[in-house]
């Protein structure tokens, strides 16, 4: 990411941009208990551990709070510094454990990162990433994306399409995955406005029994 492109991000969570939006993300409310379940039927539970999320371009961490309090020991990863201090402080004063890493999207994701039950990209476009994110998968773990959609529509959201996907990019960019979910489509966000949207949901397959 340029100089110029950080500093406006550290810029918009210093003024307290996004501060209203606490909740977290829907699609990752439906599917979240779903990924547990799945896991907790793959084999016993006492060789499960705790299950591992990460929460890509994590903002003030709306997404990762939300996993930490279903149980989830959670990474989650972000530019900007200003919006990392307060995710870090929302999550504190609720007494939530989340480790907050600070890093440039652009040049990929640390490698020691891996091995994940969940993880969560929301409205953040970065097709190359997405398709990084299946190897970073334990086998049977779940992707869940959500990102603007290129529209003409009058909808909220980038006026700038390079930060909006082309219809049907998502799924091309996790083949090798298993799609659970995959639709576009105009609709509301939680505060009523209208937001184009593409959503998706895809698997890692599990390794073979026996």
């Amino acid at each position: 990411m340029s100089e110029q492109d950080r500093s406006r991000w550290e810029e918009r969570y210093a003024s307290g941009a996004y501060g209203e939006r606490t909740y977290p993300s829907e699609l990752l409310v439906s599917w979240a208990p779903r990924v547990l379940a799945s896991r907790l039927s793959s084999r016993s539970g006492s060789q499960l551990g705790q299950p591992r999320a990460l929460d890509v371009a994590c903002g003030t961490g709306r997404n990762a709070r939300y996993l930490a309090g279903l149980g989830f020991e959670v990474d989650a990863l972000d530019i900007a510094e200003a919006g990392l201090v307060r995710a870090r402080g929302l999550a504190e004063a609720d007494g939530l454990s989340v480790r907050w890493l600070q890093h440039d999207l652009d040049s990929g994701l640390p490698e020691e990162l891996s091995g994940f039950d969940l993880i969560l990209l929301v409205r953040y476009v970065n097709l190359s990433l997405l398709r990084e994110l299946g190897g970073r998968l334990k086998p049977g773990g779940w992707l869940i994306c959500e990102e603007h959609l290129q529209t003409r529509a009058a909808v909220i959201g980038p006026g700038n399409p390079d930060f909006r996907v082309a219809p049907g990019a998502l799924a091309d960019a996790v083949k090798g995955l298993e799609v659970e979910l995959a639709e576009e489509g105009v609709s509301s966000d939680p505060d009523g406005r209208p937001v184009a949207l593409a959503r998706l949901v895809a698997r890692r397959l599990p390794e073979p029994a026996g």
